[in-house]
């Protein structure tokens, strides 16, 4: 594959890209991971539906200054390959290989490792009250669907949001 895509080797890297060429980055994303998962298996359908949040996420936010929690956890494989790491899809949901979810101990990129439960916006609470008691600088963003109303978690995180001027919900 060769396009823009092949220019993301690293966390930041987007923003090299030209904002008007995002649209076909989107559609190179789209085939790799559409070719990955057929190829190795994995997460397609919530992948597919999270490509251009992830990629507008990536365009403003630093990470991993600013932090990413996603509720449904296997949807970040765009997240993956804005990091820079593409190549390890070769070896996707493998032994010592790529996770199929966000993942701490892969990359300093990855705030919390999360399948699917409710938990995005307590967790993202949490490392946004941890970032301003040290006075640390950036934004945390939590990522949830509408899946995560079935869970009593999120109702807690909401009664738990103000004075947090550094976190973003996002309902997907």
């Amino acid at each position: 594959m060769s396009g823009y895509l092949d220019r993301i080797n690293e966390a930041n890297d987007i923003k090299k890209i030209e904002p008007e060429a995002y649209d076909a980055l989107a559609s190179e994303i789209r085939s790799f991971i559409i070719e990955s998962v057929s190829e190795h298996g994995g997460h397609l359908a919530s992948n597919l539906g999270a490509v251009e949040l992830t990629v507008a996420l990536h365009r403003v936010l630093t990470t991993p200054t600013d932090e990413i929690v996603f509720d449904v956890g296997h949807q970040c494989y765009t997240h993956k390959l804005l990091t820079g790491r593409r190549e390890g899809f070769a070896h996707l949901r493998q032994v010592d290989g790529l996770s199929g979810f966000p993942s701490p101990q892969e990359s300093d990129c990855d705030t919390f490792i999360a399948g699917h439960g409710s938990t995005a916006l307590s967790t993202a609470i949490g490392v946004a009250r941890a970032k301003k008691l040290k006075k640390e600088p950036g934004k945390v963003v939590a990522i949830i669907g509408d899946g995560a109303f079935t869970g009593g978690m999120v109702y807690e995180g909401m009664n738990n949001v103000s004075q947090l001027n550094n976190l973003i919900c996002i309902l997907n």
